[in-house]
């Protein structure tokens, strides 16, 4: 059975969507998740452009503003939907580990 797209997020797609509860633009994007995680998580301009295009194809973001080249998104309620799906199934995997690894299962 083929995954739904999106059905899990890569790390870049979850802060992408999650920085975009405050309108931003790309540039900004990348320098909140640089700056959010310590520089654990890099999302460079081929990455990050591809995924806007896919999220606003997707209907998880909107764009707001565009000023020459410069074009600034906010997620929509799909997106948000997205994001909160994506927390629960980690809380789900967290909560596995919890407790598989204690009983020495895992």
């Amino acid at each position: 059975m083929a995954r739904e797209k999106f059905q899990t997020l890569t790390e870049q797609m979850f802060y992408i969507l999650l920085c975009l509860g405050r309108e931003r633009c790309g540039a900004d994007v990348m320098a909140w998740i640089s700056e959010t995680t310590h520089q654990r998580v890099a999302v460079g301009p081929g990455t990050l452009y591809n995924l806007l295009e896919q999220f606003l194809q997707a209907g998880y973001i909107r764009e707001t503003k565009v000023e020459g080249r410069k074009r600034s998104y906010v997620i929509t309620p799909a997106g948000q939907e997205a994001l909160e799906a994506e927390v629960r199934r980690l809380r789900t995997l967290t909560a596995d580990y919890e407790t598989y690894a204690k009983e020495g299962d895992a």
